[in-house]
């Protein structure tokens, strides 16, 4: 397939995990695919940017990051002056998007996964913002300009949630789905029935990175809400925001309510939800209390579940345990190794067209 040349904006725990995962597969890229790459671009919210079209020292960079180094003055040229100069700037065939999400616009990430594939490249995020608030509009100019706009990392990390649908189960119809896809507030709710509080949870979750200093977004649902809303927008053809999900989180699960639920053989979950209605998706986020019966009753701490149902399968389910920075690297090398893959046999049917007529 040839090589690629990558940029990365953004470049945090996730971004640093697919370059150790790019680095790590180099060779069975190449032996398996034909595939190699050169990183010809970084740029960082804190840590500054650089760009050298010849190819940059990723071990170098990896380093120099981590130890709180800056990125500037490393360039071949000038360095950018902003994100939109850097994606056209830096010569890349990819852009792997990993830029903090915005819930309410999806920007900026919307408008450089837009600038990315208008200058010829595939655009690869792990933002959910892109894909609830632009997904047609995204998805029309990627056609359009014959690349890929893939997100397979924006739900259940790198499980193949979105890819199940695309390549495995065509001409199926997703009826319903329920689900835990919140990891921050399932390890919360896991530990209040150990005894401990929220807050004494909450800040257990700090400790290992897992909840952000502001956890408002994970324990009020927003988090939750947007991946709602995505899998709404793409599976189910029903364009949703996460404003128009039906959401709560979990603030009100007291230690009493966990104590309750427990001496009737269920636990508390907030549980993501959509079904059809008619022409309508109903879509909601809640704490819940599932039986015993329930898949979702086993998911303890980070791990993630999903059950799918569809017009032509049963109960279609995938659990992905304890997911980290690692496994939302793999959905976007993924979907790196699908998008250059669709774009040669596009380009081969292309060639193999204009030498038959």
């Amino acid at each position: 397939m040839g090589c690629y040349k990558l940029a990365f904006l953004g470049f945090g725990s996730v971004g640093r995990a697919l370059a150790r995962l790019l680095q790590c597969k180099q060779a069975e890229l190449k032996d398996r695919y034909n595939l190699s790459f050169l990183v010809t671009g970084i740029a960082t919210g804190t840590h500054g940017s650089t760009i050298d079209l010849s190819g940059l020292d990723l071990s170098r960079l990896l380093e120099l990051v981590e130890t709180g180094g800056m990125l500037n003055g490393l360039s071949s040229s000038s360095s950018p002056r902003n994100n939109l100069d850097f994606i056209q700037q830096c010569g890349a065939d990819v852009l792997f998007e990993n830029t903090p999400v915005d819930h309410k616009t999806g920007e900026p990430a919307v408008t450089h996964i837009r600038t990315a594939l208008a200058n010829g490249m595939h655009a690869i995020t792990a933002n959910k913002g892109p894909v609830v608030h632009a997904f047609h509009e995204l998805t029309s100019l990627a056609a359009e300009k014959g690349r890929c706009f893939l997100y397979e990392s924006t739900v259940m990390d790198g499980a193949p949630v979105f890819s199940l649908f695309r390549d495995c189960l065509p001409a199926a119809r997703l009826l319903s789905f329920r689900g835990i896809l919140n990891s921050t507030t399932n390890l919360i709710l896991t530990r209040m029935e150990t005894g401990e509080t929220f807050d004494q949870a909450l800040a257990y979750a700090r400790s290992i990175g897992i909840a952000e200093t502001d956890p408002s977004a994970d324990v009020d649902g927003w988090d939750a809400a947007i991946k709602v809303a995505a899998l709404v927008t793409v599976l189910m053809g029903v364009p949703l925001k996460p404003q128009d999900v039906q959401r709560e989180g979990i603030r009100n699960v007291t230690p009493e309510k966990m104590a309750a639920a427990a001496a009737g053989g269920k636990r508390w979950k907030l549980v993501c939800s959509a079904r059809r209605e008619g022409t309508y998706v109903v879509a909601r986020v809640q704490p819940e209390m599932v039986p015993s019966t329930s898949p979702m009753y086993n998911i303890e701490g980070t791990t993630s579940i999903i059950e799918f149902d569809t017009d032509v399968l049963g109960l279609l389910t995938l659990v992905e345990t304890d997911p980290g920075p690692q496994t939302t690297a793999y959905g976007l090398l993924a979907d790196f190794i699908n998008a250059v893959n669709e774009s040669s046999h596009h380009e081969e049917t292309e060639c193999h067209n204009k030498r038959s007529n």
